[in-house]
């Protein structure tokens, strides 16, 4: 994986978060980094899953990784929150 590819990797994920964070009802306590890492996770989780369900054909499907990384991500940042608010932070 080059820098080309961890850049990108990152601004995705950035985009991910942010549409995780907007889908998520109420007010949340994300950070700024951990929207991003949270968004990297689903964007690396919706990679992995589509070309899983789809045999490696997600060539043509770009949007059915984008919709399961968003749902990846609201995953992670619903039990990112739940963890947080358990032990006492923020």
């Amino acid at each position: 994986m080059g820098i080309g590819e961890i850049i990108g990797l990152i601004a995705i994920g950035a985009v991910i978060g942010v549409l995780a964070r907007v889908a998520m009802p109420g007010r949340q306590s994300l950070s700024v980094l951990a929207t991003v890492v949270l968004g990297v996770l689903g964007t690396l989780f919706g990679y992995w899953a589509a070309g899983r369900l789809l045999d490696d054909e997600v060539g043509t499907i770009v949007g059915l990784r984008w919709i399961i990384g968003v749902a990846a991500a609201i995953l992670l940042a619903f039990a990112y929150e739940s963890v947080l608010h358990r032990s006492g932070g923020r």
